[in-house]
Order: C-alpha cells, then structure tokens, then sequence
C-alpha cells in the first residue's frame, strides 16, 4: 500500500490504544519500509513473490524482538520492531488476493461490506491457492513511473504484483476490503504481542 494508507491504517487501529509518541515511532518504522533499499531483495517487508514462510518468521522476528527490547527497557526499539512488523502484515491483504478469495466464498450473492472481512480466516490464510504478487524486472520496476504504465502493464504476467496489487483505491472497489483487513490485522497483531505481558512492560509499550 502507499504510504498515506498505511499512516491512515496505524491511526484508525491503534490511535485510541497508545501515546502520540509510541505511534509516532511505529508508523515511522512501518513506512520507512517502503524506502527504495526496502523494495529490493526483501520479499518478507511486503509479502511479494509467494514468500510466505519467509515472511511469516520474518513477523515472529520483529514479535520477539518487541518483547525482548522491553524486558530491556527499551521501548524506542520495541517500536521500531512493532511498527516494521505491522508494515508487513498490512502489504499481505494489498499484495495477496486473499481479499479475493474471501469474496469468492459469496461467489453469485452479495458480499457483505468491507468492514465485515475476516482478516484471518483459518481455510484462506491456509488455502493452496493463495498467491502473492511477483516481481518482473525491469518491467515491474517501471510500472511504478506512471506515464509509463498504460505500455508497461500489458507486458507484465498476470500473476505479478503490478496485477494483483490493491496499494490504491484505483484498483477498485477490493481495496476497501484490503484496507479493513490490514486494520483489523493491525489490531490482532497488537492484541497477540501484548498477550501476557506485566502491567509494567504493557505501560512501557503503549507509552504510558
């Protein structure tokens, strides 16, 4: 997703649970891994090129390095860690066409509306055909130069991110439902990192 969305998904699920600083420093974290260096060589930032053991140790990581930097008093890094985390859990529901296979299950009926997506419904998150978005340099890279894309695109596979991608609302009506995901996603994520902590590291995290 562009960075505003991801700013706006931080705010929207978090916004009510933690200081201004603490997510401050997460949404920094979480877009900062959209950099240029970010882009490359690094499927498990964003869920690319079916990479999914990849990226889910690459999650467990971050979780665990949360919670040790607070047994370290050091709630700069745990939000560091939380905010790099979130950023990738968000890029599964825009670079997956798990939003896709979700609303396949209404297949001929009227879906409900987005905010009524599961963002972690154990048959899709499991299912053999989900697929994420795979990059074809160059091409790919110059999808990204607008002007460029109307010639670019249909050169492109079907299965690439450049296709399969929900980062704007101009690819239609499923990036709403990408974008309630990733913030109930968001949410979850928060809930499990947290689950068990002392009161003393919670107030650490959450900057209170």
């Amino acid at each position: 997703m562009l960075t505003e969305y991801h700013i706006e998904i931080m705010f929207e699920s978090l916004g009510d649970s933690i200081s201004p600083r603490a997510l401050g420093i997460m949404t920094h974290a979480n877009i900062h891994q959209d950099r240029f260096a970010g882009q490359f060589g690094h499927d498990e930032f964003h869920f690319d090129n079916n990479a999914f053991a990849k990226t889910y140790a690459y999650i467990e990581e971050q979780c665990r390095l949360v919670v040790e930097s607070l047994h370290k008093k050091d709630a700069l890094s745990a939000w560091e860690a939380f905010g790099r985390m979130t950023h990738t859990v968000q890029d599964f529901y825009a670079h997956s066409n798990y939003v896709a296979l979700w609303l396949n299950r209404y297949d001929g009926k009227t879906p409900p509306p987005p905010g009524e997506i599961d963002p972690v419904h154990p048959d899709l998150i499991h299912s053999p055909d989900l697929r994420s978005g795979k990059t074809y340099p160059p091409l790919e890279y110059l999808y990204f130069v607008e002007r460029l894309r109307p010639y670019v695109l249909p050169l492109i596979p079907r299965d690439s991110h450049a296709w399969m991608n929900l980062d704007t609302p101009a690819q239609g009506f499923k990036f709403d439902y990408a974008m309630q995901a990733a913030i109930k996603r968001t949410r979850i994520e928060y809930e499990r990192t947290m689950k068990g902590l002392p009161k003393e590291l919670l107030s650490l995290f959450v900057g209170s």
